[in-house]
């Protein structure tokens, strides 16, 4: 191979949504934004509706075409971002779900596309999305009168169970939703772990689908394997890549490898990060460019065809924290220029 190579583990993305579907008692949903976290949208909903899961979420009405198209007219589509100006089209051909976050929003879906499906999102202190208080209160007879899908709202703090955030969110979830017969939505995959006080009426996993933390007990989803161009020999003293950041202190073997930031291995992973060879590591030394990678392979006694950057020895959220930075990242910033290739185990 000549550009790396990403293994998608299909069996462990279904596996990972039975799991977290064991811990409620409720509907589970499935997040499948940003290309189905950067492992393609299509394949993972596939996988995901063939063991039960039939609302999937998406972050804008053009990332829910791959979607309808793999799975058809069954499930339920919907969209973070709401029913954008522009989106009426979209929304209207591909029967998507906007969860509306705005009397604008609102106004805008019931004037355009009245008595089509919709949803609301609240903003219960995130400050990100949905309507505040003041403007729920203002809409909301109205709106519910139309029969929305779900009430929705969102945790900012849920990867910490011990934030005081997260009490906060669930009491004014509660005070602004009580009452009402609409299906309601607070938990992602954090807030699915916090408990069933959570949990409401549905629940919509993201990472914990793809193997990330907070959800500890997830199957490993993505592996990257990539090629070894060539390895050259440097004496002691002798120095590696841009700006002549890495300077060999022994006799040393530098594998230069097939990837770089253009394929989402971050700049922050220079001289941090740690490829490897079956068993063996392999530090990762001096700068990361554009298309290329230096890695110290010296204590290996041979010249590998590939190193492995995700995979046994390296999960997506040790990589990101080599680079400070989370795995919801890594994953979607793996480039498109990887060889993609699903697999069932």
């Amino acid at each position: 191979m000549s550009t790396g190579h990403l293994s998608i583990d299909l069996s462990a993305v279904a596996a990972n949504w039975r799991a977290l579907d064991a811990k409620t008692t409720v509907e589970t949903g499935a997040v499948v934004k940003a290309d189905g976290y950067g492992l393609g949208a299509a394949r993972v909903a596939k996988a995901l509706a063939d063991v039960g899961a039939r609302r999937f979420f998406v972050a804008i009405a053009e990332e829910g075409a791959a979607v309808r198209q793999a799975l058809g007219p069954d499930v339920e589509i919907s969209v973070f971002s709401g029913h954008m100006d522009g989106d009426t089209a979209l929304i209207r051909d591909l029967n998507l779900t906007p969860m509306l976050n705005s009397v604008d929003q609102v106004s805008r879906h019931l004037e355009h596309l009245p008595g089509r499906a919709f949803g609301i999102q609240l903003d219960t202190g995130m400050n990100r999305l949905g309507m505040e208080w003041d403007e729920w209160a203002a809409v909301a007879e109205v709106v519910l009168a139309q029969r929305p899908s779900m009430v929705m709202s969102h945790l900012a703090c849920a990867d910490d169970p011990d934030h005081p955030m997260n009490p906060y969110q669930l009491d004014i979830f509660h005070k602004m939703t009580d009452g009402i017969t609409t299906p309601r939505s607070l938990s992602a995959t954090g807030g699915m772990l916090l408990g069933a006080d959570y949990h409401f009426d549905i629940c919509r996993p993201g990472i914990g689908l793809y193997g990330g933390a907070p959800f500890k007990d997830a199957r490993a989803v993505a592996r990257l394997d990539l090629p070894v161009i060539q390895v050259r020999a440097l004496d002691a003293g002798e120095v590696a890549g841009y700006g002549n950041s890495w300077q060999a202190a022994r006799p040393s073997r530098i594998a230069t490898v097939s990837a770089g930031y253009a394929d989402g291995l971050i700049r922050a992973m220079s001289d941090r990060a740690t490829l490897w060879y079956d068993d063996h590591p392999c530090p990762l030394i001096g700068r990361v460019s554009m298309d290329l990678l230096t890695v110290d392979v010296t204590d290996l006694d041979f010249d590998p065809e590939a190193l492995t950057i995700l995979g046994p020895k390296q999960s997506v959220d040790q990589l990101a924290d080599r680079a400070g930075t989370i795995g919801y990242e890594i994953l979607t910033s793996l480039g498109n220029r990887y060889s993609r290739q699903s697999v069932t185990g």
